[in-house]
């Protein structure tokens, strides 16, 4: 099972996703604060912002067209922003370590 770490505002959680699940429902089912997911993973409230550790990014799909206009709309967008709704476990990387947006 993939091993994800959230680093969020009051520590971090270390979460272990199903091969196929995505970041946001993983997180969400094991309560990581700040990983709301209320658009249930289409990709439209950014709600499961999340920043991808830099050295991470290479192994990870590119932002597609819907993901990246919905992050268009956050204030807070950064070069290593995801959705974690978007984001599959076991997709290219066996461990993966991000940090919860504020906003989200």
């Amino acid at each position: 099972m993939p091993t994800i770490t959230y680093r969020h505002r009051g520590g971090q959680q270390v979460v272990e996703a199903a091969d196929g699940q995505s970041l946001m429902r993983a997180a969400v089912g094991a309560g990581v604060p700040g990983i709301i997911g209320q658009c249930g993973g289409q990709a439209v409230c950014a709600t499961c912002h999340v920043y991808v550790d830099a050295e991470d990014l290479p192994h990870l799909p590119e932002v597609d067209e819907d993901q990246d206009d919905t992050l268009e709309g956050v204030p807070d967008r950064r070069e290593t922003s995801r959705l974690s709704c978007q984001l599959v476990a076991g997709d290219g990387f066996d461990s993966l370590t991000v940090t919860v947006a504020d906003g989200g």
